[in-house]
C-alpha cells in the first residue's frame, strides 16, 4: 500500500452535500419502472469464499492500536527516555514520522533514568534507573484508557540491587484512591519475570503507568507489559468479535509497503526478546510483538484462511522458500521443528502466497526495473514451490490503467503518459510473457480519491495538488457520480484482463485468476454514502467471477469504528457483513441486462481499450443477481443511489418467480449517517417480508437492498 493522503473536505464534495447533489435526470428516474433482464439458464462460475477478503498491514502502529491488545508502547524500550517535552538529540531518520508513539518520562531527576548497552536485554539497550534512597525514581507512560471495573494483568523484567524496591503503578485520576498499586518482590542479579493485576476504578482516557523504586544501587528494566486480561491469545476481543462478523473468507498479511523492509526470522519465538525496530518502509517504530505465529493466530482466531506475501523488495528468495517451510513442513523438518518450539507444532498449511508488493511502484523498498524484477520472481517462485509443490503462487501486477494514474508511466519518459497493454511496461502482461508456469494468479491493486478526478492532460503537465499524484483535480459530481466512480476502476481492469485472455488464450485453459490484492475509495468517512459505494464495487467484482476470485478490502480494521476501549463494525463493515451473509459463497451469478445503459466514462486511460461503463444497464440503480447453489432461489443486490423510491421490474428468461420472498435493507436517514461508538447507530439492516407479488420491486432511497426470492422450480 502506498500512503494516499485523505481528501476528507475537498470543496467539490461539500458542494454536492449542500445541494443535495441529485440532478433532475436522476430524480425523474423514479417516475417510471426500471426494468432489469436477468438470464437464469446462464449461470457463471460460483462466487468463491475469498471474494470478500481483507488486507492488513503493519503500518506504522495500525496493527497494534486495533487488533493486538498491548497497552503500552515502545514497551521495549527502543527510543532513549527523555524529560516530556524534550527533543531527541539527533532524528532516528531523515524522513518524517509517519506514525507516533507514546514515550516514557522518568519520575525524579531525569538524569537518573539512563538506557544501558551493556547486556541489554532486548535490542541495544535496556532501561536503567539510579536510585536515591527513599526518593522515588523510576518511569511514567501516560494516555492509556481503561473501563471501570475490568480488570488488567501485566509483566515486568528487571533485574537490580537486593535491597531496591519496585512497585508498579495504575492511575486513572486524580487522588490517593484513583490508583491501584502492585509491589514486587526482591530483585536479583538475574532478570526475573514479575506478574501484577490491576482492576480499574473508574473511565479514563487520561491514565498512566508507572514503575517506582526506592533503596540503593541501581534497577534495570527489561521489559514490560500490560493487557486487559479478557484479551484472546495477545488479540483484542473487542476487535476479535467484531471482525468475525465479515465472514471475510482471507485475510492478506502482513503486506504492503511494510513487507519490503520485513525480516521474518526475526518476528517468530518469544516475543519478549524479538528486538524492535524501525521500519524504514513507514518510517515508524515496530515493537514486533505480532510476527508470523501471531498473524496466523488471528486468522485462525477469524476463522479465515492466511495469504501471506514475501518480502521481494530488500528480500531474498532463500528467505522466502525458508518462510513457506516455517509455516507449511511438518514438525520433524528442520524449520518445521524451529516453528513447533515456538509453540505451533502443526502445520500452518498456508496456500495462497503473494511474491512482493507493488514492486513496479518507486515507493516500495528494493525496486528494480520490470526486466530485472521478473527475473527475481522466477527465481523466488522456482524456490518456494519447490519447499512446497501444493501452493498457490501471485505474482504482483500492474496493468496499464495503475501505471498511468499513480504516474509511473510519466516518470518512465512515455510521450503520452499512457501505457499500453503488453508494452514495454505492462508489468501483468510481461509475467503473461516470460513467467508462465511460475504464477496461477496476479495480483492488481487500486485506489479511488473521494471527492477527486484523475484528468489525463493534467498529469502530462505534471500538474499536481499538494502530495496527490499529478493529474488529481477537484471532481464536480453528482452523488450517482460520487459514488460510481470506484467501480470504474474495477470495469476497467476487467476489460484489461478480458484482452489479455484474448492474447493469450491459454489463460482460460489454465485457470489463471486476477486477485484485487487491495483496494479503497480513499478521503471518505465511512457513512451510508461510501458504503453505497463499495456496494457498487462488490457488485461490479461479482459480475466477473469467471476469473477475478479474489479480492482484499484495504485495510481490513478499517471495517470498524474503534477507540482504545471499544470496537463496532461502522457502516462498511456493516455493508461486508450483509453480503458475507446474504449473497456470500456457492451463489452463481447470472447475467443482468435493460434498456438504462449509465453515462459513459470520462476518458481513455489505456490505448486501444474502449472504456466501459461499470454498473448494470439499469441506471440509476445497479443490479447484480445470482442463484442459489440448488437454483431454487433468486438473490438480487439492489444498489439505490438516488434520493427517491425506485420500482424494479425483473423480467426474468429460464425461469418464473413464485409470489413473496424476503429481503434486507440496509438504509439510514441521509447520506451522512454513520454508525459511530457512543452513539445509536444510525444505518442498520432489516429484513423485511414480501407477502405478495415480488415484481415489480420497491427500492427504498439511499439504501442496498439484497432480495431472496423464491423460483417456480428449479433451474437447469
Amino acid at each position: 500500500m502506498r500512503i494516499r493522503l485523505p481528501i476528507l473536505a475537498s470543496t467539490a464534495v461539500l458542494t454536492v452535500c449542500a445541494a443535495g447533489g441529485w440532478t433532475r435526470a436522476e430524480a425523474a428516474s423514479a417516475a417510471q419502472p426500471i426494468v432489469a433482464q436477468i438470464a437464469v439458464e446462464r449461470p457463471a462460475r460460483p462466487v468463491s469464499r475469498y471474494e470478500y477478503g481483507m488486507f492488513i498491514e503493519n503500518l506504522g502502529q495500525l496493527v497494534y492500536r486495533s487488533l493486538w491488545a498491548q497497552m503500552l508502547d515502545d514497551r521495549k524500550f527502543f527510543e532513549p527516555i527523555r524529560p516530556a517535552g524534550a527533543l531527541p538529540a539527533k532524528p532516528v531518520s531523515g524522513f518524517a514520522r509517519v506514525f507516533v508513539l507514546r514515550h516514557w518520562h522518568p519520575i525524579g531527576a531525569p538524569e537518573s533514568v539512563t538506557m544501558d548497552p551493556r547486556h541489554p536485554f532486548v535490542g541495544a539497550h535496556s532501561a536503567r534507573i539510579a536510585l536515591a534512597g527513599d526518593t522515588v525514581r523510576g518511569i511514567r507512560q501516560r494516555g492509556l484508557a481503561v473501563l471501570a471495573g475490568k480488570r488488567y494483568t501485566g509483566y515486568i523484567y528487571l533485574r537490580g540491587a537486593p535491597d531496591a524496591h519496585v512497585t508498579v503503578r495504575l492511575r486513572w485520576g486524580p487522588g490517593k484512591h484513583a490508583a491501584s498499586s502492585v509491589h514486587l518482590g526482591a530483585l536479583t542479579e538475574h532478570y526475573r519475570r514479575y506478574r501484577f493485576a490491576f482492576t480499574a476504578g473508574a473511565n479514563s482516557g487520561a491514565t498512566s503507568f508507572s514503575v517506582r523504586a526506592t533503596g540503593r544501587g541501581s534497577v534495570h528494566i527489561g521489559t514490560v507489559s500490560l493487557m486487559p486480561a479478557d484479551n484472546i491469545e495477545g488479540f483484542r476481543r473487542d476487535s476479535i468479535d467484531v471482525l468475525r462478523q465479515l465472514h471475510s473468507g482471507f485475510w492478506r498479511l502482513p503486506g504492503g509497503n511494510f513487507i519490503s523492509d520485513f525480516n521474518w526470522y526475526a518476528s517468530v519465538g518469544n516475543r519478549d526478546t524479538r528486538a524492535p525496530y524501525l521500519d524504514h518502509a513507514w518510517n515508524a517504530v515496530q515493537s514486533n510483538d505480532v510476527g508470523l505465529d501471531e498473524f496466523m493466530t488471528l486468522c485462525r482466531l477469524l476463522h479465515v484462511a492466511p495469504y501471506v506475501t514475501v518480502n521481494a523488495g530488500f528480500g531474498d528468495a532463500h528467505s522466502a522458500a525458508a518462510e513457506v517451510k516455517y509455516l507449511n513442513a511438518p514438525a520433524s523438518t528442520r524449520l518445521g521443528a524451529l516453528r513447533a518450539r515456538n509453540g505451533h507444532p502443526r502445520p500452518y498449511d498456508v496456500k495462497f502466497w503473494n511474491i512482493g508488493n507493488e514492486p513496479y511502484g518507486p515507493w516500495e523498498l528494493g525496486h528494480t526495473s520490470l526486466k530485472d524484477y521478473v527475473w527475481k520472481n522466477n527465481e523466488f517462485a522456482h524456490v518456494m514451490l519447490h519447499a512446497d509443490p501444493h501452493i498457490v503462487l501471485l505474482a504482483s501486477g500492474a496493468m496499464p490503467d495503475e501505471m498511468t494514474v499513480e504516474g509511473i508511466a510519466r516518470k518512465l519518459g512515455h510521450p503520452s503518459d499512457q501505457i499500453a497493454l503488453c508494452s514495454h511496461e505492462d508489468w501483468t502482461c510481461a509475467y503473461l510473457k516470460h513467467s508462465w508456469g511460475e504464477f496461477r494468479g496476479i495480483t492488481e491493486h487500486w485506489y479511488a480519491r473521494a471527492g477527486m478526478h484523475f484528468d489525463l492532460a493534467r498529469a502530462r503537465a505534471g500538474l499536481r495538488i499538494d502530495h496527490m499524484e499529478p493529474g488529481y483535480v477537484p471532481a464536480h459530481e453528482s452523488v450517482l457520480q460520487w459514488v460510481r466512480a470506484p467501480a470504474q476502476r474495477v470495469r476497467l481492469k476487467a476489460q484489461e484482463w478480458q484482452a489479455y485472455e484474448r492474447r493469450f488464450p491459454a489463460m482460460r485453459r489454465a485457470g489463471i485468476f486476477m486477485s484485487i490484492d487491495e483496494y479503497a475509495y480513499t478521503g471518505a468517512p465511512p457513512n451510508l454514502k461510501l458504503a453505497l459505494a463499495y456496494a457498487m464495487v462488490l457488485n461490479e467484482m461479482l459480475r466477473h467471477t469467471d476469473f477475478l476470485r479474489m479480492s482484499a478490502f484495504t485495510m481490513g480494521v478499517s471495517t470498524m469504528d474503534f477507540t482504545r476501549t471499544r470496537a463496532a463494525l461502522n457502516t462498511t463493515g456493516l455493508l461486508f457483513k450483509l453480503y458475507g451473509e446474504h449473497f456470500g459463497p456457492g451463489l452463481l451469478p447470472v447475467p443482468v441486462g435493460g434498456d438504462a445503459p449509465p453515462p459513459a466514462p470520462r476518458q481513455q486511460l489505456v490505448p486501444g481499450i474502449r472504456p466501459q461503463s461499470a454498473g448494470s444497464p439499469t441506471y440509476p440503480l445497479d443490479v447484480e443477481a445470482a442463484l442459489t447453489s440448488d437454483r431454487r432461489h433468486l438473490i438480487v443486490a439492489v444498489v439505490n443511489a438516488t434520493a427517491h423510491t425506485q420500482r424494479l421490474a425483473l423480467n426474468l428468461t429460464g425461469a418464473r418467480l413464485l409470489a413473496g420472498g424476503h429481503y434486507w435493507e440496509m438504509t439510514g436517514p441521509g447520506l451522512q449517517a454513520a454508525n459511530r461508538i457512543g452513539h445509536t447507530p444510525q444505518v442498520q439492516v432489516r429484513e423485511h417480508r414480501l407477502t405478495g407479488p415480488a415484481n415489480p420491486l420497491r427500492v427504498a432511497p439511499i439504501s442496498i437492498d439484497i432480495y431472496r426470492l423464491t423460483l417456480a422450480g428449479a433451474v437447469h
